[in-house]
Parts: C-alpha cells; structure tokens; sequence
C-alpha cells in the first residue's frame, strides 16, 4: 500500500499529478504520479515502503487546491470475478491489516471517478456496498465509534471487475462520498453560480464559527455582482450588501431590503468612507493576476476583513498560474504587517477556475 489516489475534476489531472508530487517533495518524500488523461483520478506512487500512510497523514488534506480526495490504496485489484468481487477485497484488506488497525475504521465508500464512463458504474456501487459492507463487518472492522479519530475504507471502481483498496484517516479527508458535497440548489437564488459560494463557505468556514463570522448586522460587498447568485447567499445569512455591477440585479434581492445596487466597476468600486466591509466576494471574469491584485489592495487598506474570491484559469500552465497568484497575494499581505490564513480549492461547482479565501489580522 504505497500509492495515494487523488480524485479531481475532469481535465484536472496534470494539475492534481504536479501538486501533490510537490507537496510530497516538501513533506521529503518522492514519488511518480500515473496521469491518465480525463480518467477523473490520479495515482501517485512512492519510492519507499510506508511513505503512503505518511503522506495521508502529513499533507493537510485543507492545502491541497485540485484534489477532491486523498486515499491511500493497494495495486490495482484486476479481473474480480463477476460471481464473488468480495473475496479479493477482504482478501486484500486483511493484508493491510498487520500494518493498519482497521478495527478503527467508521464507515466505507465504495465509489467512482466523477467521469461519464464512470458513472455507469454508480448504480453497481451503490448495490455492492450492502454485501461489502457486511463481509467487512464480519471481520470485526466498521464499527468505530470515534468518527475524527478513525478511517475510512474506500474501494475505488475503475471498471466493473477492477478497483483500488484503500483507506483515508477522518481528520485528514474530504467527509463527502467522492469528495462532493452535494448542494440543492434554492429556486429563489438568481443564478446557478450560488452554489460556488455556497459550497466554499461549507469548505472554508467551520461550521461551528459561520453563524459568527456571517451574520445579521455584518456588510458585505460583491463585485460583479449581477445578477446576484453571490450576493443572495451574503443576505439569507443577514447581511447588508453593496452589489456592485453594471447590471441589473434580481428584483427579488431588491425586495429583501439588504442590498444596494452600485452600478460601477468593481476594478473602482470603494467602500462607503465609515463602512468597511466584513466581507468581500468577487466573481468577475478577469485575468487572475488583476483580481488578486485587486483583492491585495482591499486587504492591504483594511476595506474588508475577510475574503472569498474566484481566479479564473488560462487552459495551459494552470498551476503555475495558481502558485503565482498565490504567492504575490502572500507576500503583499506578509510585507504590510498582516497575519493571514490562505485556502484555496478547485470546488465541484466550479468550472475553469479555483475559489480561495482570505482571512486577515494586524500583527
């Protein structure tokens, strides 16, 4: 057991194989990753016994922009007899289980790479997970009680008879089947492009904390804000936000009360002198360079507080352009005397693009 998979979106792969082959490299560790092109996954594989385990332990799952989920698994399980898949897989987990206490193990997730192709195995997934799950349960695994503390089991289905084994500790994973959460999107909300937001508050922000760092009384804005997919989720939570956009915003978030529409440019736009914001999102299709530009100097004049903004992607050399942006926002920030807390994700919702949020302090 000394590969990790990685699920990611499709066409992501190059991104998913070139991080985690660096953060691997900071955790002193090397490897190679198998890309194979819009296959949804990746598999990195080290050099060294053990160096698996370690990884899915030390990289912190949260600093990890492209990959969706991190697990650790077996060689590929190949030709599982059609008439008994069980076997094999239990077969294989009772070879890990000198070297891992699988006693510790709280649920399992048998799933595919979010594919076309691989979707047609979802039904079959869903139906095998009963027996498999009660085979596992025969040899004493499954029943955990301590959810953070444990591990989950996964078998990754590439094909119908053909799938990878393996676990992910609890503290350190994406908690979502196949690493997506899954949103419903509100029929009030003006746009699909809610959901973005919504699911990088659900990312970024501790559950226990959002009712206190978004809540009734705070001002938000939100710049390029129509037609105000965005801004609704700052208002359901209760605050009063600055839409700003040349166009027009939805009547609906008009009748709540809680906006003002500015019709300027958002690259212009600065908060009402007295008004800070709390909170700052951007969702403009520009070069990500002028955005995080554009974000810096919010931050650095102490306009807003916090920050979930969107850098959308030029087709080639993506990473690279996301370390960079990343980097210069940074070192902004560490040059004017802030402490900063930094996340970014490639979200489901997302497209050809990757949402990161910013959190600032005085020093």
């Amino acid at each position: 057991m000394n590969k990790l998979a990685l699920y990611c979106r499709i066409g992501f792969e190059k991104e998913t194989a070139a991080e985690i082959t660096e953060k691997a490299a900071e955790q002193g560790v090397f490897g190679f990753a198998r890309v194979k092109e819009n296959s949804g996954y990746v598999i990195f594989e080290c050099y060294q016994p053990g160096e698996a385990d370690r990884l899915a332990r030390e990289i912190p799952f949260t600093q990890l922009i492209f990959a969706r989920q991190m697990i650790v698994v077996s060689d590929l399980l190949q030709d599982l007899p059609l008439t008994d898949r069980i076997t094999p897989i239990v077969q294989k987990y009772q070879e890990i289980s000198p070297h891992l206490n699988l006693r510790q193990s709280t649920e399992l997730r048998v799933e595919t790479a979010d594919t076309n192709e691989a979707k047609e195995l979802s039904a079959f997934c869903r139906k095998f997970t009963v027996p498999l799950r009660q085979a596992l349960k025969k040899q004493g695994w499954l029943n955990f009680k301590s959810i953070k503390s444990g591990i989950t089991l996964h078998c990754l289905f590439v094909q119908s008879d053909a799938c990878y084994a393996g676990y992910s500790y609890n503290r350190n994973h994406s908690p979502y089947f196949m690493g997506i959460p899954r949103l419903k999107f509100p029929p009030e909300a003006p746009s699909r492009s809610t959901l973005k937001l919504e699911e990088a508050i659900l990312t970024f922000i501790p559950r226990e904390e959002e009712s206190k760092r978004l809540s009734e009384g705070m001002i938000g804005v939100d710049l390029g804000a129509c037609p105000g997919g965005w801004s609704y989720q700052l208002v359901k939570r209760g605050l009063f936000v600055y839409a700003v956009d040349h166009g027009k915003m939805a009547a609906s978030l008009h009748d709540t009360g809680r906006i003002e529409h500015c019709p300027e440019d958002g690259f212009k736009f600065q908060p009402p002198k007295r008004k800070k914001a709390d909170w700052l999102v951007c969702d403009m299709v520009e070069q990500p360079s002028r955005i995080v530009a554009l974000i810096g100097k919010w931050l650095v004049n102490e306009w807003c507080r916090e920050t979930i903004f969107n850098l959308k992607l030029p087709m080639k050399k993506r990473y690279a352009e996301v370390r960079l942006c990343l980097q210069k926002l940074s070192e902004q920030l560490t040059q004017n005397g802030f402490g900063f807390q930094m996340q970014a994700k490639h979200l489901y919702h997302d497209r050809e693009e990757i949402t990161v949020h910013v959190r600032t302090r005085r020093h």
